[in-house]
């Protein structure tokens, strides 16, 4: 059978029910996929001794694709042919599978079941079971959602409703343990970067603050975590949001959309960044309870209007029922281009629980293959934030871009403006407010330091095994394509550059085979950091922005440079 390639869905409750004109159709999915977490299987009645134990060695590789989540569907055949279970078969299977499940320390949910129309006198049914593992040793499963919208949709208060469990009064009360500065309670708009936490048990059930507990006590009672990282809305901290987006590496975004107002101000601004640097993301309209049911079917429609223009090429998917939330977070995580459409309110908690279902059964978007691959690689730790904690010393925040790091292990901080790198030591390290002996590639934590010196450490370094014998520049080359330029984009011209967590001042040294370029066209660019030199990698993603200049790209070149030829390479 083919590897790789994907299984399909089931298809929604009560909707496409196998009439004889679409029956072949449902009757014939694709063959079961090799990697993945998603099992078919036909039945799973009073199994041998030697085939139970296989049966569990099969759920362990499944779980493993899916980093402690499974998704097993019982009634399909292997070549995805949709038979169905008569009723007794069916509560033998998942009797079987709850054992199965037990054996590997996992518990069972039922997503949903269908009657499927077979050649059967008897009613026979499709059953969909989600397995999760209990969380061992800290490796729960862990999901970024960066949450972007413009300044006012709700996000903050979105935010505040799931991660503490009540809802909002209409007056912003929700958003209020989000905000980290004074001015953004009193004004009531977030201009910083923060993080928030949502968990789900093995058994699907929500984690959060809403029983008073602890962030640590979310963390050891839940066996998969969103972080939602929470974006500035306004224009003016356009910045902040595009270096949480290309820093942060979210796995999804969440756009969050007013019903009441539309696409307006930043919104398609958020939108165009997030199919700039591939995000998958799916959308939320909020506010429904201030408006008529017309206004809001008229924004879903603006909404997919533009998902469908030449520009996005998305496949709107809107959400109406708890069987559409199941098809969404699997049609999400399969194909790029489905992006699901919520509508609800923080409010009345209209339509809430649907995104915690999707929330709860969206499976990790990249395979434990590729995961393994950059955990062989050395260690690099992208710098994003740096902290000053009493009793512990210097904090740094990040993620762990490649290897694996331990408590106690020795690394290399850098560049710093001469473009040297300092060694360091990891004192101990946290994930989502808990502590963590070990971190693995892809994931976000903070590393305590000790006594380093804050003052020798910024945003835009990398921490990384000193084997590693890191390269920097101060020169280097993308391709580019300049999405707006009000006139022509030349040589000498000044614009801010995001690659990864590095952000800083650039100017343009030469475009090769041009001597300009206008709106919508590519080139070959030189660029040159303007104050320190940085450490970049080939193929990198770059987007890069000055006023309402802004362009997208990836480097191609990088001209390394030693570190004692640091500073005569910036023209100190």
């Amino acid at each position: 059978m083919p590897r790789g390639q994907q299984p399909p869905c089931l298809p929604p409750c009560g909707r496409g029910e196998a009439k004889d004109s679409t029956r072949s159709e449902l009757l014939k999915g694709s063959p079961e996929a090799e990697d993945g977490n998603i099992e078919y299987k036909l039945k799973l009645v009073n199994p041998s001794q030697y085939r139970f134990e296989h049966l569990v060695t099969q759920m362990k590789w499944r779980l493993q694709e899916g980093r402690g989540e499974a998704v097993y569907q019982i009634g399909v055949e292997d070549n995805g042919l949709l038979v169905g279970l008569a009723e007794e078969e069916m509560r033998a299977s998942l009797k079987t599978l709850h054992r199965m499940a037990e054996k590997v320390g996992a518990d069972i949910t039922v997503l949903r079941e269908r009657e499927v129309d077979y050649d059967s006198d008897m009613p026979r049914k499709i059953t969909e079971v989600l397995v999760r593992k209990v969380p061992d040793n800290q490796q729960f499963l862990d999901l970024r959602v960066a949450v972007l919208g413009n300044v006012d949709s709700g996000k903050s208060t979105l935010l505040g409703v799931l991660t503490q469990g009540e809802l909002d009064n209409g007056r912003g009360r929700a958003r209020l343990n989000l905000f980290r500065h004074l001015h953004e309670i009193q004004s009531g708009r977030t201009s910083s970067i923060s993080f928030e936490i949502l968990g789900f048990n093995s058994k699907g059930e929500v984690v959060n603050y809403s029983d008073s507990r602890t962030a640590e006590e979310i963390c050891e009672s839940s066996s998969k975590m969103i972080t939602f990282i929470d974006l500035a809305g306004h224009h003016k901290y356009l910045h902040t949001t595009i270096f949480g987006l290309t820093s942060y590496c979210p796995d999804c975004a969440l756009l969050l959309v007013s019903a009441n107002t539309g696409i307006a101000g930043t919104t398609r601004e958020h939108l165009g960044l997030a199919l700039a640097l591939k995000v998958p993301f799916f959308i939320v309209v909020s506010k429904v309870d201030l408006c008529a049911k017309t206004t809001v079917e008229r924004t879903v429609r603006q909404l997919e209007r533009v998902l469908k223009q030449p520009g996005c090429h998305k496949v709107p998917m809107l959400v109406t029922s708890e069987d559409d939330a199941v098809t969404a977070a699997q049609q999400f995580a399969q194909s790029p281009n489905v992006t699901p459409i919520f509508t609800l309110s923080s409010v009345s908690g209209e339509s809430l629980d649907l995104l915690k279902v999707f929330l709860n059964i969206l499976p990790p978007l990249t395979n434990s293959k590729e995961q393994e691959e950059l955990m062989q690689q050395l260690t690099e730790f992208q710098v994003d934030e740096i902290y000053t904690v009493p009793e512990v010393g210097t904090v740094v925040g990040g993620t762990l871009s490649s290897g694996i790091c331990r408590e106690g292990d020795q690394l290399v901080v850098g560049p710093t403006d001469d473009g040297c790198f300092l060694e360091l030591r990891v004192c101990s390290i946290q994930r989502n407010r808990s502590a963590c002996r070990v971190l693995r590639a892809g994931q976000a934590a903070t590393l305590a330091l000790g006594d380093f010196d804050r003052a020798l450490l910024r945003k835009g370094m990398v921490m990384v095994s000193p084997e590693m014998n890191p390269t920097i520049c101060s020169v280097f080359e993308a391709e580019i394509v300049l999405l707006f330029h009000a006139t022509t984009f030349r040589r000498g011209f000044q614009v801010t550059v995001h690659v990864g967590n590095v952000r800083q001042t650039a100017v343009v040294e030469k475009i090769h085979a041009k001597d300009k370029l206008r709106t919508g066209e590519k080139a070959v660019v030189r660029f040159r950091f303007l104050k320190h030199p940085e450490y970049l990698k080939v193929g990198a993603k770059l987007l890069f922005r000055e006023g309402v200049t802004k362009g997208i790209g990836h480097v191609t070149d990088v001209q390394a440079i030693a570190a004692g030829e640091a500073q005569a390479n910036m023209g100190f």
